[in-house]
């Protein structure tokens, strides 16, 4: 059977991928919610951890995520003590963020629930789609979509 040329609404990339986005999301969260942190949180801190002190502009780069929207998650982080908002060493101009020793601590106590997120998703989804999804997620992330519409 031949597929239409424009799908409808029903068949919407987007609408699919932040359905799953929350979906898992949600999981995810209920295992970090011990820790008091969300899963945004705790990818934020583990992306510090791994790359060290970076701007809000570069770490939003690294998150694929609009600064503002990244401004509004590290809110809470700083407020608990858990990153630290400096001047940056390169220009006293931007921000940089770093992660706290008590940052550090409630990200290793978060880590317990992630791994197990980890495992149980994997149980459900299975091994090999498990990895050959991340996989794909990566490339959607890498690929240029083009110029986007104003």
């Amino acid at each position: 059977m031949a597929r239409r040329a424009h799908s409808g609404p029903e068949d919407c990339n987007c609408l699919a991928v932040r359905q799953a986005a929350r979906h898992v999301t949600q999981f995810y969260d209920q295992f970090l919610a011990p820790s008091g942190l969300r899963t945004t949180q705790f990818s934020i801190l583990a992306k510090l951890r791994r790359l060290g002190p970076m701007t809000i502009n570069a770490l939003a780069a690294e998150m694929v995520m609009d600064r503002t929207t990244l401004g509004r998650n590290i809110l809470p982080l700083e407020r608990d003590g858990l990153i630290a908002v400096g001047q940056g060493s390169r220009d006293r101009r931007s921000k940089e963020l770093q992660v706290t020793e008590a940052g550090e601590a409630r990200f290793r106590a978060a880590t317990k629930g992630w791994v197990q997120a980890q495992q149980q998703f994997e149980k459900a989804f299975g091994a090999k789609r498990t990895t050959d999804m991340r996989a794909l997620l990566h490339a959607v992330a890498a690929t240029d979509l083009g110029p986007t519409a104003v």
